[in-house]
């Protein structure tokens, strides 16, 4: 049977924690043989749209935790980035500054916050490379399964919603079935855009809807690898 090699990306983040307990949980994620974190801030524990306060010896943000991080374990690092800036960032530029900052502190990748339109995302790539900042840039796509629960979330987290999206959804309250086509039919429209001009690595918000994003891999035209016996037949 063919072995298939999963590699988790442990999600951590500086929100109520010490910096001693989770120096402890990194140096777990080492023993259990994680080789890949994604460093965040963490969202205030109030919710987004809160004001974000560091935790009393935490770190004090994402750059804070990935130089930590680095200085216990050669970890594979993801972070964070805006194309449409973080909400609580007075600009873009500062924005980008806390990027490079990241990836100063030892960030290999950015997987960045969901958008909608694809022309937001290569302004913004097109930003960031004119400041020399050459790691790969991942894309966060996230299936609407829910127009209403999505786009206020999109209005917390500084992600605009374009009139267009808006329209494709309109009438379907009360219809999960058909919500789920077009929120499929949409997400792999946007990824089919990006893959034309180059694109080739992207990061699904699944939001606990698995089905949908395995549905959508579906649309996109990937498939699971079949596992295979080998036989032998008695002579």
């Amino acid at each position: 049977m063919r072995e298939t090699t999963l590699k988790p990306a442990a999600h951590l983040t500086c929100v109520a924690a010490t910096k001693k307990e989770l120096d402890d949980v990194i140096g777990d994620y080492w023993d259990l043989g994680v080789r890949h974190i994604v460093a965040l801030r963490g969202d205030p524990p109030g919710g987004v749209g809160d004001r974000y306060q560091p935790t009393p010896g935490g770190y004090v943000n994402a750059a804070d935790l990935v130089k930590g991080i680095k200085g216990i374990a050669p970890f594979e690092i993801s972070v964070a980035c805006y194309p449409e800036k973080h909400p609580e960032s007075p600009s873009v530029e500062a924005d980008i500054d806390m990027l490079k900052a990241k990836i100063d502190a030892g960030a290999t990748t950015a997987i960045s916050q969901f958008f909608f339109d694809n022309e937001v995302f290569f302004r913004y790539l097109d930003r960031v490379r004119a400041q020399s900042i050459t790691i790969p840039i991942v894309p966060g796509i996230i299936p609407i399964h829910n127009f209403k629960q999505v786009s206020g979330f999109a209005v917390k987290s500084g992600a605009s919603v374009p009139e267009w999206l808006g329209h494709r959804f309109e009438g379907l309250d009360d219809d999960q079935e058909t919500r789920n086509l077009v929120a499929g039919a949409v997400a792999a429209e946007q990824v089919l855009g990006l893959v034309d001009q180059g694109i080739t690595e992207f990061h699904f918000y699944t939001l606990n809807r698995a089905d949908l994003v395995y549905a959508i891999c579906y649309l996109l035209g990937l498939r699971p690898a079949k596992a295979f016996t080998e036989t032998k037949v008695a002579s």
